[in-house]
């Protein structure tokens, strides 16, 4: 298997260029590597070239020739089709055929742990070299390159893509082996779920018991309620400006993807046979969110579905 070299490892094909992958590409470029981009929504291939980046018309062009191959999908099954060539276009090549050997298959995507390891086993198979990288922060991280990424990977390997990992993040931390990444992200944000569903019902229930909410922040910030969900994503406005409560909510990370991530965290726990109980819960309250219409909105926009199905009086009065 080759190495890949300092020189080569600054060439990148970039494939899914959406909210998160297309400020991640561009903090790529900013800080000097070669970047040809690919995704199946001409916006973002617009939106990817008034930014600098380079675009190619397919993937398989896009790959060629790249010593890394980043992936940011919305799915395993998106993921496993490309590397192996999607069944519903017989004669396509995937990408694991296409690329060069010893080329270094980076994905930064958020998938279920045993897709993770099936991807990464398919791409030393055919002689390549695998990373599972998925990554929290949001899109202001992803802007701002403040991400944390969960690394699954050979410590060789881990080494060899840290650089970039380190341009569009401030935070890299090996996880383990294949897998481990999304093992992490997954656990990682089922406390995030849970947590905001907690912060969320506490500031609807002060609202009942007269609280102001900059009062009930002042003392859980501080206190054993203290959490990130608080106190840097907010779910009501004023005490984190900075938070999407002050934006009606834009995302930030937004409830249809919270409710993916706990459906992979539901999948583990399932496989795995843990008795858990807020975890599954968590994922049933973010699916009836997005489905009722949170799906394009923050996921801290949870607070005003437990506001609209609370009761309008206090429980116990008429």
């Amino acid at each position: 298997m080759s190495e890949t070299g300092a020189a080569d490892a600054r060439t990148i094909a970039f494939l899914g260029l959406g909210h998160m992958g297309g400020p991640m590409a561009v903090n790529l470029v900013k800080a000097g590597y070669t970047v040809t981009g690919y995704d199946v929504v001409p916006a973002a291939l617009e939106a990817a070239r008034a930014h600098g980046i380079a675009t190619a018309d397919t993937a398989a062009e896009a790959v060629t020739g790249a010593a890394v191959v980043l992936t940011m999908l919305p799915s395993g099954k998106h993921l496993l089709d490309a590397y192996r060539g999607d069944p519903n276009q017989p004669g396509q090549q995937g990408l694991l055929a296409t690329a060069a050997p010893g080329t270094m298959f980076l994905d930064c995507s958020t998938i279920n742990v045993d897709e993770a390891r099936e991807a990464a086993a398919l791409a030393v198979d055919a002689g390549h070299r695998a990373v599972d990288a998925p990554v929290s922060g949001g899109v202001v991280g992803a802007e701002a390159g403040t991400l944390t990424f969960m690394v699954g990977a050979l410590a060789e390997d881990f080494e060899a893509v840290r650089p970039m990992l380190e341009v569009m993040g401030k935070r890299v931390v090996h996880c383990g082996e294949h897998g481990a990444g999304q093992a992490a992200k997954i656990c990682n944000n089922m406390i995030l779920g849970v947590s905001m569903i907690a912060v969320s019902e506490a500031f609807v229930l002060g609202e009942k018991l007269g609280l102001t909410h900059q009062a009930l922040f002042d003392v859980a910030s501080a206190a054993s309620g203290q959490c990130w969900a608080l106190t840097t994503n907010c779910p009501v406005p004023g005490p984190v400006p900075t938070s999407p409560a002050n934006r009606d909510y834009q995302p930030g990370f937004a409830g249809a993807l919270m409710a993916k991530d706990l459906k992979l965290a539901l999948n583990a726990l399932e496989s795995t046979g843990v008795a858990a109980r807020l975890g599954p819960l968590a994922s049933e309250i973010y699916d009836s969110f997005a489905a009722e219409g949170g799906a394009g909105r923050d996921f801290s926009g949870i607070i005003t579905d437990i506001r609209d199905k609370s009761d309008h009086q206090p429980r116990g009065q008429a």
